[in-house]
């Protein structure tokens, strides 16, 4: 039975459940959801959205009276909300909107607005839960609305008033930020703004006075359907021109390098060779800023991902490959030092990022200039680092950056008395610690830099 495959994060909807069968994702659809789901296929609603990227497209597999089952197109790697900078947030916000409104359109509604329903593919930001669509009923509210709020709204705004950090709570609360502690965490001017008022702050007092259904939506009176699409369309409209007034240290980064322009472009040729020679389909660019590096790569890389622990750099990559169009270009917000770990139910509904990385198993993974980060800034040893790229790097790319570059004499600074505890800090050292974990392919002296280039092969391949 299908059910004996179900997939840990997937028992919260009666609808269905997704399932993995010898690797391949699937979904069961229940009896009760059939309804929906043949009025859905027969009205054109998934097709279309299919067509227009919205909806993650499916092939149904069969159809029988006590289950149908359904494979969506595979997708790779997954990302979640608490891994998205602001602009590819407020992407996830807008979709949910446009589908809900959509959706009105034919008669139906969505009946769940979890950040959790989207993920970042082939370029876009596309919605997952075929399930998540129910019949409109007349003069109702939207179901889902608090939900919302909760999930896109709010978290959106926490990250322009109180710091782009704001959305890493998502972490936290799965089922998303209480709307009585968003409105508790808005600065006292945002009462003014009648639509703050009536979306965050007047919600959070109803909330905290009325009854409730499971999913959070109050016992209102009736709204019709265009005063709902009215609805939406404000959120829309005010969600679209959010933006966020905050720098950052790495945002402009290559704008601060300390490379000469021919050092700069040797790294880029040395990369790509290496990229080339081994015939290299996906990598992993870790502490990769903007993406300047895999953007480099000539070769024909079929998926990058490109992750930073700066919101900016990740922002400006997403920007750039919406105006370029690329489809390969996979960026996500990630602390090297602190990577996403196993949350939810039995600590399973959500994977961890090296649960993630390992299964997808890049064929190179890239750290340019972020071992002294790790090492000086995190005080991560050079075995305990080498130890997590042997994790899931079968080939790794690293930059070392030695004890007289500029960057790495800043960061020693920074340590005062205890700088002399950093006298382990020397290539000789870091060679020593990471051929226990991989064999070394090539070294490379990058022209007029204080840094060495290292191409790397695990040895337990």
């Amino acid at each position: 039975m299908t059910t004996n495959n179900r997939h840990s994060s997937s028992f919260r909807d009666p609808s269905g459940f997704i399932f993995i069968d010898q690797g391949v994702v699937k979904r069961s659809i229940s009896p009760l959801y059939f309804e929906q789901y043949q009025a859905l296929k027969s009205n054109g609603v998934f097709k279309k959205l299919h067509n227009a990227g919205l909806l993650i497209p499916h092939e149904e597999l069969s159809v029988s009276d006590s289950e149908i089952i359904i494979q969506p197109e595979q997708i790779p790697f997954f990302t979640y909300p608490y891994e998205w900078s602001f602009i590819m947030y407020k992407a996830a916000a807008l979709l949910t909107l446009k589908i809900q409104k959509f959706a009105l359109e034919q008669g139906f509604a969505l009946k769940d607005a979890s950040a959790f329903n989207v993920t970042f593919y082939e370029g876009r930001m596309v919605f997952i839960d075929t399930l998540s669509f129910d019949f409109y009923t007349e003069n109702t509210p939207w179901r889902a609305y608090k939900q919302f709020v909760s999930h896109f709204l709010g978290p959106l705004l926490l990250a322009k008033y109180n710091g782009v950090e704001s959305l890493k709570l998502m972490n936290t609360f799965m089922d998303g930020i209480p709307v009585k502690m968003i409105a508790s965490m808005l600065p006292f001017k945002t009462k003014l703004n009648p639509f703050l008022y009536s979306n965050i702050h007047l919600l959070a007092k109803y909330e905290h006075k009325h009854n409730e259904d499971y999913k959070g939506v109050s016992k209102v009176s009736k709204l019709s359907k265009k005063a709902q699409l009215n609805i939406i369309t404000s959120l829309y409209d005010f969600i679209k021109k959010m933006s966020l007034d905050e720098s950052s240290e790495w945002g402009n980064y290559y704008d601060k390098t300390n490379y000469a322009n021919d050092a700069f472009d040797q790294k880029s040729t040395i990369i790509d060779g290496w990229v080339k020679q081994l015939n290299t389909n996906s990598v992993i660019d870790i502490g990769g800023n903007d993406g300047t590096f895999v953007r480099k790569i000539h070769h024909n890389v079929k998926q990058a991902l490109v992750c930073d622990i700066d919101n900016n750099a990740v922002d400006a990559n997403f920007k750039t490959l919406k105006i370029n169009k690329e489809t390969y270009m996979l960026p996500f917000v990630f602390d090297v030092l602190n990577p996403s770990a196993n949350i939810g139910f039995n600590n399973k509904e959500r994977d961890s990022f090296l649960k993630r990385i390992q299964r997808y198993a890049p064929d190179v993974t890239m750290a340019l200039a972020v071992i002294h980060h790790m090492t000086l800034s995190g005080n991560i040893p050079f075995e305990l680092s080498a130890q997590f790229f042997s994790s899931f790097s079968k080939y790794l790319i690293i930059e070392f950056p030695k004890r007289d570059d500029s960057w790495v004499q800043r960061l020693l600074n920074t340590k005062g008395e205890f700088k002399a505890h950093f006298d382990f800090y020397n290539i000789k050292h870091f060679e020593s610690c990471y051929t226990r974990y991989f064999d070394v392919i090539e070294k490379v002296s990058i022209d007029n830099s204080e840094r060495e280039m290292f191409l790397l092969k695990s040895i337990h391949d």
